[in-house]
């Protein structure tokens, strides 16, 4: 395996200095299953004082031991390298962070601290007989002493020692564990999986704001319908998003293949599927959500009135209480309270359109075609986006078009009067008409200069020849406009 310079670099000079070096934690576990590591970490016995001697250009502001050395690296990734002096943690009483940090002995008594076996791997230098330092010319020997590289083979998801002891120090960790489940594709070994069960209620103890770190990665993920589904199995999502939940076994009506539950966490299937956003994928999950609040009556003709404006204001609260950033919030809520918009060919005016891309703004309009697409799929249709949502993409193009009008021109009436000495009339309109049919056939003549010669060109003829050039001018711009049109309507596939 071949670690980055500037990381050999690191625990190279850290070597050669008389103190044990190791690469440590998930970029390890990342370098044996070949893939890229985001972040790097180092760690060692030497002192976090004696860190900072070491490498000059640093910062160290925490009471866990780490050294955050900056580099001269190019890659983002290698511009910071944590270097951590080898600690153990006592006390969690709060759930969240230990009470107090010792130094550790050595290097395995370090990775007993760490949560999953395949995140409890390090890579050191080989040592040699009679070479006090070892160098990393001599390669690099793997130590696992929880046969972390065993579960990274079968693909399991298993606790460091006592998986209860784990999540008992820090209840993050069984979040952390379904969002592996998500990210890596991995599943949770057994008796990890029982234990979290068992103590899911620790949840509640932990931060909004760190709960909802790991909430984003996971809804992220390739595997965010089967992660919020095993979010649901574990008893972890009703300290989460329990309004969620309140949708479990709410069936629908005769528009609907799935239960409630069933088809909010589909339509974030869908939109998965599709790469789309992060607020598009909270809007598909969320979209329903206030349907068990609101339901009338049962059966194939049961009612969900206004489910959408309740829903509106449940997701403002569950984003909110997650501590999302506001401009999230705004635009997560303004797609859930406009997903239900009425559109029919032939039936909707072009204001009605253009009152919709207002509500929703212009910037959020494929968003809000794409919830609606996701929530299609999502009720068990087989056609994300059928004939309608064609055209009313056509529709919203067509309304946001500039209108072919004189204005558009670099001369106004006002300086075709005091060129030609007019009064206002009909001749400066009939004018003007004729200057925009010739810039619509070369955009390139809309320049004032070459504008003022052709007005002053347009003045000698008489009132008569002036109304007929305006009148051809006129059919010409309708022509232009019904050709700019169909290229839209071509564009949709609509007719």
């Amino acid at each position: 395996m071949k670690i980055p310079q500037e990381v050999e670099t690191v625990v190279e000079t850290l070597s050669k200095n008389g103190f044990e070096a190791a690469v440590v934690g998930g970029c390890v576990r990342d370098l044996l299953r070949k893939k890229e590591p985001e972040d790097w970490d180092v760690a060692t016995n030497a002192t976090p004082e004696d860190v900072q001697k070491l490498f000059p250009e640093n910062f160290y502001d925490n009471k866990f031991f780490t050294v955050t050395v900056k580099t001269e690296s190019e890659n983002p990734k290698l511009k910071e390298i944590e270097v951590t002096t080898y600690r153990t943690e006592f006390k969690y009483q709060d759930r969240r962070r230990p009470e107090e940090v010792k130094y550790a002995q050595n290097l395995e008594e370090d990775l007993l601290r760490r949560d999953f076996t395949m995140n409890a791997i390090a890579l050191r230098p080989k040592r040699s007989l009679g070479q006090e330092h070892p160098k990393l010319r001599l390669g690099l020997e793997i130590v696992d002493p929880f046969e972390g590289q065993k579960d990274l083979k079968a693909k399991l998801i298993r606790a460091v020692g006592s998986a209860e002891e784990r999540f008992q120090e820090d209840a993050l960790r069984m979040l952390r564990g379904v969002r592996f489940f998500a990210t890596l594709g991995f599943s949770l070994e057994p008796e990890t999986r029982n234990a979290i069960q068992k103590n899911a209620s620790l949840l509640q103890e932990i931060s909004q704001e760190r709960m909802r770190d790991e909430f984003v990665k996971l809804v992220m993920s390739e595997r965010a319908f089967e992660a919020v589904q095993e979010l649901q199995d574990l008893g972890l999502l009703s300290f989460i998003v329990p309004e969620l939940l309140e949708g479990w076994g709410v069936s629908q009506n005769k528009h609907h293949k799935y239960t409630v539950w069933e088809h909010n966490i589909r339509s974030l299937e869908f939109a998965v599927q599709k790469g789309w956003s992060l607020e598009v994928r909270l809007a598909s999950l969320l979209h329903d959500v206030a349907k068990p609040r609101v339901k009338k009556g049962e059966g194939l003709d049961s009612t969900f009135h206004g489910h959408e404006v309740v829903g509106e204001r449940m997701a403002k609260d569950i984003l909110s209480r997650l501590r999302f950033p506001q401009k999230t919030i705004e635009k997560v809520a303004k797609l859930i309270r406009y997903h239900m918009f009425y559109y029919n060919v032939g039936e909707v005016t072009d204001y009605s359109v253009r009152k919709l891309a207002r509500n929703i703004g212009s910037d959020s309009v494929e968003e809000l075609l794409q919830v609606r697409q996701a929530d299609r799929i999502g009720s068990g249709v087989p056609k994300a986006e059928p004939y309608k949502l064609r055209h009313l993409r056509y529709m919203l193009e067509k309304v946001s078009q500039d209108p072919i009008l004189p204005k558009m021109l670099a001369v106004k009436g006002d300086e075709v009067m005091e060129t030609l000495k007019l009064e206002p009339g009909p001749k400066v309109g009939q004018i003007l008409d004729i200057l925009l049919e010739e810039v619509l056939e070369n955009p390139k003549n809309n320049k004032k200069e070459f504008l003022q010669t052709r007005i002053v060109a347009l003045g000698r003829l008489s009132d008569k020849e002036l109304q007929k050039l305006s009148e051809q001018a006129k059919k010409g711009r309708a022509d232009v406009e019904t050709r700019r049109d169909e290229m839209t309507k071509q564009k949709y596939w609509v007719t």
